[in-house]
């Protein structure tokens, strides 16, 4: 009988040390996923606006070609 226990704890360490191997390969790897998500660049509220001056200035001339040739 005190065989069988040491084999059922042998395995129960080993399972737990395979949880634990795991547990630290996901934190690593969340750690180098937050780690990418910090270098990434957002879009900054001045290229936004440049964008909406862009376009404002496109629909401007839009509207004077349309004038011009249908008046």
């Amino acid at each position: 009988m005190a065989m069988q226990s040491d084999y059922r704890e042998l395995d129960l360490q080993q399972q737990l040390a395979s949880i634990r191997r795991d547990q630290a390969e996901i934190d690593h790897r969340m750690a180098e996923i937050r780690k990418f998500a910090a270098q990434t660049n957002t879009i900054s509220p001045s290229v936004i606006f440049q964008g909406m001056l862009a376009t404002a200035a496109m629909l401007g001339a839009g509207a004077a070609i349309a004038k011009v040739f249908f008046p």
